[in-house]
């Protein structure tokens, strides 16, 4: 089991990671001070049914509640917050309860931000059971969506502790093996030159991502994740280079919908959009046809045609970066050397039209 602190301004807390993480959560558990009075399990329909029973039969000395909503990113909705803050008043939790978010980066961020705001906020750990989430339940954003945008309300809120019981993943559909491994991509691409190259040569297939090379990979994008988060806890400055792909994407999600492309698969096509505007900008070889096609060696899928440019362009002016209706981009100058830089919309609106030309060959 590997054991790394996480350090931000605010908190410092541990991480595991390996085949023993319900040992951990134990042992997590039973040394928090004070006591807890009460635990809420949050997770979804596809998740609670595997591994619910799992967890709440490892918090043998507490008063367990469990709450599960449906599966599916269009679920971190405030409806569901507030039924989730109206069951835990229900329940008589108090300052002294603690939250456990069991499922991927949606009932993470979800739950994570019911943590935040209930009664002020109380204690929750991160316990993921996807490989996406190895990404968001690392540096304390949490929150939920806005029909407007995406994670458009929340906050910075650190957890006690990130559990990452590796057994979970092995029930994953090939999409979220797909999703996740885009982010573990992402943290190479930005921050690990190594870990970029190691992933070309070593993950011919998304088959290799098991035993020691999954937790290997995992270990190395999160120590990226960790080093930025640590330098930057509420993305004032160099946190919002983890945001690489993440404009496009997010914006994709939005437009077509949550829920009808998976969030990896539209950062995949955000990365994707990234190189190709970072070569245009930097007038750099990033080799962005061969990075396309080494995403689509994986099964990523490409940009749907039905995407109207003009509208992704007011989506990608709602992101968080944006900054007085300007877009910021985060873009390369090389494989990890990261920038975020101002673009002109006549640039973007050039650059998604040879992108979707680009993408459909």
């Amino acid at each position: 089991m590997l054991m790394r602190y996480i350090e931000t301004k605010s908190k410092c807390y541990p991480l595991y990671l390996g085949e023993e993480g319900l040992a951990a959560l134990r042992s997590v558990y039973q040394q928090l001070q004070p006591t807890p009075s009460a635990v809420l399990v949050i997770s979804d329909s596809s998740i609670a049914p595997l591994y619910m029973k799992q967890v709440t039969e490892a918090l043998t000395s507490a008063d367990v509640h469990t709450y599960v909503i449906p599966s599916g990113e269009k679920e971190k909705s405030f409806e569901n917050y507030y039924a989730i803050q109206t069951y835990a008043l229900e329940k008589g939790m108090d300052r002294r309860s603690v939250i456990i978010a069991l499922g991927g980066g949606v009932i993470g961020d979800l739950a994570g931000f019911v943590a935040a705001t209930f009664m002020r906020g109380i204690r929750f750990i991160q316990m993921p059971t996807t490989l996406l989430a190895h990404d968001s339940a690392v540096g304390g954003k949490v929150g939920i969506n806005h029909p407007i945008g995406k994670n458009m309300i929340g906050a910075f809120y650190q957890p006690e502790a990130v559990i990452y019981h590796i057994p979970f993943l092995y029930t994953l559909p090939q999409e979220e093996w797909r999703s996740g491994y885009a982010e573990v991509i992402k943290h190479g691409v930005i921050g690990d030159a190594h870990l970029y190259d190691w992933l070309q040569k070593e993950i011919l297939s998304l088959e290799d991502l098991r035993g020691e090379k999954l937790q290997y990979a995992l270990q190395q994008a999160i120590a990226v994740k960790a080093k930025v988060v640590a330098a930057d806890e509420t993305e004032s400055s160099v946190r919002a280079y983890l945001n690489f792909g993440h404009t496009l994407g997010h914006a994709i999600e939005a437009e077509l919908g949550y829920g009808r492309l998976t969030h990896g698969d539209a950062v995949a096509m955000g990365m994707r959009f990234a190189l190709l505007l970072s070569e245009r900008i930097y007038d750099v070889d990033l080799a962005s046809v061969a990075f396309a096609k080494w995403l689509f060696g994986y099964g990523y899928p490409k940009l749907p045609m039905e995407l109207n440019i003009e509208r992704l362009l007011l989506r990608m002016k709602q992101d968080k970066k944006a900054q007085s209706g300007e877009i910021r981009m985060v873009l390369l100058r090389g494989i990890a050397d990261v920038c975020v830089e101002e673009v002109q919309d006549k640039v973007v609106l050039d650059a998604l039209a040879q992108f979707i030309q680009t993408e459909n060959l």
